[in-house]
């Protein structure tokens, strides 16, 4: 997901997205440990992604 992409959602959406965002991330980590994903750099965009989001709400609460 990208930052342009981010600062047009609402809040909620943010907060709904950064929910699932977490979930999935947990489900990739279990499966990679279990066996081995087929794309093992999926792991690290959806961290990037909730990084994002995360980082914009804290930005947004700051303001």
């Amino acid at each position: 997901m990208k930052q342009s992409e981010i600062k047009n959602l609402s809040a909620a959406e943010l907060q709904e997205k950064l929910s699932q965002l977490k979930k999935t991330y947990a489900d990739l980590k279990a499966a990679h440990t279990i066996s081995p994903i087929e794309n093992p750099l999926q792991i690290r965009s959806v961290r990037r992604a909730v990084a994002r989001i995360a980082t914009e709400l804290t930005k947004r609460e700051l303001q």
